[in-house]
């Protein structure tokens, strides 16, 4: 069923699209807009993944790293039989994760020192294996087409009022109309589909990690610490906010129309009921002790540089 959603809310976006282009300039604009669409998603679909490493200023973490979090991402990489992404680390205190990349073969896990010092080895382990489905899920790529329309879409909207065929079909009060709600039936289809992929992708971290319990914990905490520490890097680049576990930017505590993402405490009673119900055991916290077991993440001391050296 989330995967038949999905379809349909991109076929929504589609039609959406070629019905502005038509609109706008008539069956020639909707072609235009198709190519442009294509050019767009085709840029965005090579560079997605270094875009968005980029804009949160993510460092690569090398397979030998101390604090073993290269190793965890292998092992649930290949308990998911999929391949090994590569692995970043943001500075940033705030407790969050996302995966990115155009395919399983192209793809990387970025993770939060905040979300490092945060987590339990178990909770982090059902953060990884949560990202690790998106991959496999091709969500990252379904995401980035998907940001690439909404944006197209806006731009197009924008430029309503210079053509002349669109204040013909609908006069200057539709044309006002169309440049503010498609640009919103956009950033709505785009957020429903979102909101789909989180709840599939939780369901299948949980399977590739053993413990629904784990992620269960793990959302319970990044939500508490996501809601109180600021994101700068995500709220200079809002239109990220969907690819993170849990939502960077503060907003929206409950299931809406305009959540990016569904309600954490929705999520983490669906995996109690993966767990047949029982509720999720807080696990011990050590400071100076990373993880997976091995040595805590070290701030940098040279900004120009990463957290791992």
């Amino acid at each position: 069923m989330g995967y038949f959603k999905t379809a349909m809310l991109m076929a929504a976006m589609t039609a959406l699209f070629m019905g502005l282009g038509y609109l706008m300039a008539g069956s020639g604009g909707m072609i235009i807009a198709l190519v442009i669409a294509g050019a767009m998603n085709a840029f965005t679909w090579w560079n997605s993944d270094r875009m968005v490493l980029r804009m949160h200023n993510a460092h690569p973490v090398g397979a030998n790293d101390r604090s073993g979090l290269s190793q965890m991402v292998a092992e649930l990489a290949r308990n998911a039989d999929m391949p090994v992404p590569a692995v970043y680390l943001i500075d940033t205190p705030q407790p969050n994760a996302f995966a990115t990349g155009r395919n399983p073969q192209n793809a990387a896990v970025a993770v939060t020192t905040g979300l490092m010092r945060t987590l339990s080895r178990e909770e982090l382990a059902g953060v990884v294996a949560h990202e690790l489905a998106h991959i496999r899920n091709h969500d990252t790529a379904i995401m980035t087409v998907t940001a690439t329309f909404a944006g197209a879409i806006s731009m197009l909207a924008n430029f309503a009022l210079f053509f002349g065929g669109s204040r013909e079909r609908l006069g200057i009060v539709g044309t006002l109309a169309m440049m503010i709600l498609a640009p919103l039936a956009a950033g709505l289809v785009q957020m429903a589909i979102s909101r789909t992929r989180e709840y599939a992708a939780d369901k299948a971290g949980a399977e590739i990690c053993g413990q629904p319990l784990w992620l269960a914990s793990a959302l319970e905490r990044i939500q508490a610490g996501a809601s109180r520490i600021d994101n700068d890097a995500a709220e200079r680049n809002p239109a990220t906010a969907h690819m993170f576990i849990i939502n960077p930017l503060h907003a929206h505590k409950r299931d809406s129309l305009f959540a990016t993402h569904p309600a954490t405490e929705n999520r983490i009673a669906a995996l109690r009921q993966m767990a047949g119900g029982a509720a999720p055991h807080p696990q011990p916290r050590r400071a100076a002790q990373a993880p997976w077991g091995g040595e805590a993440p070290r701030e940098p001391q040279d900004k120009s540089r990463g957290p791992w050296g």
